[in-house]
């Protein structure tokens, strides 16, 4: 692994088959427990693809409309001039809610209807639509909720029983604790309190014109679910964060883009929505640069720019970290790529991931169109 690596796991299938699933290393710093295969990794906004597809699946049945305000589904959520924000808004980061005005403390954020009500008396942060930024933690808050009032249950249940357990795949949002010794150690993983280091408007935004980084304050440590892990690691674990605290195993997470390439969850016509381009390759205003690498479709990253391979049409999710998984409709390649050592500067285009995926499509024989 060439010392980039302390335990990391890839997984790939071609058409159906299962042609790569690898491990190495070990899933702790100190190098006293293996990697196996059945080893789970945090993938951290790689979350965000498991969610969408559980979101995209109520779409299909009819029980959700893309283009309905959330407010049809969660009344409240119309509070503060929220009214006409759609679940495609907020599926491609465009509603404006990256959080309130006011930042929770991290014990706060393990109450869901807390969250939730506060997020529902929020005020967008820009004009819903008008503008992109990440919505890295109301992401999982707002599907979350706006799942539960449709269905009654969690994305977590649904995911467990409705997909994972059909396909015998490892992917996991709130993990039991019993079941938590198969997880991997996060090494090197950087605390927002690191990553807004140099943001020195005091005290909590009040305005996205603040600080170059307000938007990623705002977006990032409104609910800082990553201070649950720094101070409870199990119970950050055990609850759900449907947007950030995904448990998965390499093998798992190409299982489940497997099963997205054989139309197995959702139909070719429903993938072909989802990867319809709704912006970000210009300006996020929370992520910045950092997006202009692949752009958004509604609830995935897409590869417009095609750093993940040849094909610009692909789409999946990376984590902070570097961490990705990707569904290639075309090739019908399935891919996934995990590891526990963090580089706080990647999300979809690690190098370490980034070299398998490209040898992959080299030994098929597919290049750019």
């Amino acid at each position: 692994m060439q010392g980039k690596e302390v335990g990391a796991a890839v997984a790939a299938w071609v058409d159906g088959d299962l042609v790569v699933n690898l491990w190495a290393g070990t899933a702790d710093a100190e190098g006293t427990r293996p990697w196996q295969v059945d080893t789970l990794s945090t993938v951290l906004s790689g979350t965000k693809g498991l969610t969408s597809t559980c979101v995209h699946q109520l779409v299909e049945r009819g029980e959700i409309d893309l283009d309905a305000p959330v407010a049809r589904y969660w009344p409240e959520f119309a509070q503060a001039g929220k009214k006409d924000i759609t679940v495609a808004m907020v599926m491609s980061h465009r509603s404006g809610v990256i959080g309130p005005r006011k930042r929770l403390d991290w014990t706060q954020v393990t109450d869901w209807d807390l969250v939730c009500d506060r997020l529902a008396a929020a005020e967008p942060w820009w004009e819903p639509g008008t503008a992109q930024g990440y919505h890295m933690t109301t992401f999982g808050f707002i599907l979350g909720e706006l799942f539960r009032r449709v269905t009654g249950g969690t994305v977590g249940q649904y995911l467990r029983t409705e997909i994972a357990e059909p396909l015998g795949a490892e992917i996991h949002i709130g993990m039991p604790r019993a079941e938590q010794h198969r997880c991997a150690d996060r090494v090197a993983k950087p605390h927002i309190r690191e990553i807004l280091a140099d943001v020195h408007a005091p005290g909590y935004p009040t305005s996205l014109a603040e600080h170059p980084k307000a938007g990623l304050a705002v977006s990032m440590g409104f609910a800082p679910d990553d201070e649950v892990g720094s101070n409870d690691l199990e119970l950050w674990r055990e609850l759900e964060f449907p947007g950030t605290n995904g448990q998965v195993s390499a093998l798992g997470l190409a299982t489940f883009y497997n099963a997205l390439a054989q139309e197995q969850l959702l139909s070719r016509r429903q993938m072909d929505l989802i990867r319809v381009p709704q912006g970000g390759l210009d300006t996020d205003l929370v992520l910045g640069p950092r997006v202009a690498d692949h752009g958004w479709g509604l609830g995935y990253m897409l590869n417009q720019r095609c750093v993940n391979g040849p094909n610009p049409r692909i789409f999946g999710h990376g984590g902070l970290g570097g961490s990705f998984g990707f569904v290639d409709l075309e090739n019908r390649i399935a891919y996934a790529y995990v590891m526990n050592q963090f580089d706080a500067t990647k999300a979809n285009a690690d190098p370490r991931s980034v070299v398998m995926s490209d040898e992959i499509y080299a030994v098929l024989g597919v290049t750019k169109r």
